[in-house]
Parts: C-alpha cells; sequence; structure tokens
C-alpha cells in the first residue's frame, strides 16, 4: 500500500479558499484567513518513525520557490494535522514548525504576485525513517529540505493552486 494524503478542505489540483490564503498582517497584499488546511495520510510505509509537512511553491518569482509550512518530527502514531494546525495550536507534542520563507516557523498562506499566473502549492507528506531531524525552529526550509531528501521512505503531495486577481 502506497503512502496516500487527502484533505477534507480540497480535492488534489483545486482552487484553495480564501480561508487557506495569506492574511492582510503580513503585507503582501492578500487578506485571506491564513489557516492551514486540513491533511490525513494513510499507507506508511516499513520502518516509518516519523513524519514531515510541508508546502511549498515551485513558481514564486525568487529562483528558488518559496517555503509556506515545514513541520518535522511528527509522531509515526499521527496521522492527520487538522485545519488550523499550522498557528501551532494542532500540532502533536513532539513535532516541530520550522521557518519559512516568511522567516518564522508556522504557516503562511498563498499570496503570490498580482496578476501572475496561477501558482502551485504543493503539500506533501514526508515518512521519514529517523525520529527526529536534527533541526530547530531557526533551521532554514532549504536545510530541512536537504535533511529530508536523505531520511524520506516514502512521499506523497497535493497540489492545491491560487491566483491573485
Amino acid at each position: 500500500m502506497a503512502l496516500t494524503l487527502h484533505s477534507s478542505d480540497f480535492e488534489d489540483g483545486d482552487y484553495l479558499g480564501a480561508d487557506h490564503i495569506l492574511a492582510e498582517e503580513y503585507g503582501f497584499g492578500c487578506a485571506g484567513g491564513n489557516r492551514s488546511p486540513q491533511l490525513a495520510w494513510s499507507g506508511a510505509p516499513e520502518g516509518t518513525r516519523s513524519y514531515a509537512v510541508t508546502c511549498y511553491d515551485p513558481d514564486a518569482p525568487t529562483g528558488s520557490g518559496f517555503w509556506h509550512w515545514v513541520v518535522v518530527n511528527i509522531p509515526a502514531g499521527t496521522s492527520e494535522l487538522a485545519a488550523g494546525a499550522g498557528d501551532g495550536s494542532g500540532i502533536p507534542g513532539g513535532a516541530l514548525q520550522t521557518r519559512t520563507d516568511f522567516g518564522q516557523p508556522g504557516y503562511g498562506g498563498p499570496c503570490p504576485p498580482e496578476g501572475d499566473h496561477p501558482h502551485r502549492y504543493l503539500f506533501t507528506v514526508h515518512a521519514v525513517g529517523v525520529d527526529a531531524l536534527p533541526v530547530d525552529a531557526d533551521t532554514m526550509p532549504a536545510v530541512v529540505g536537504f535533511m529530508l531528501h536523505f531520511n524520506t521512505l516514502e512521499k506523497a503531495t497535493l497540489m492545491g493552486l491560487y491566483k491573485r486577481r
């Protein structure tokens, strides 16, 4: 059985609702609810000792994409992050949100440049073969990605879309 990821908030390839878009106080010009979507997974491969969840925009005009959410060291017995977990209140004990490209830990919703094409937001669950990655809350997302590259047993991705009007 392969690792699968699904959400009650959106289907793969759907546009994300306003509740999940970046909030106005971030200063990028969007006015959404900045609430992370519900994510649930099943079918972990043998040897899974923890999980990580990431949200990445490969279409951001940065030359290197944009990390919107990074959660690591999610205990192996966990199979879901509730909607809104990205504010820190729904993160399981032992799990850690690390820095995003917004410069701080926690979920930061989509907010592509006005007039740009629809951006893809890749929500990915990683089945990890170690209990904990050697990172802290200030670890840059590229470093977390490096650690995940060498410790991920399997991963599953859901793609949400968003375009500013």
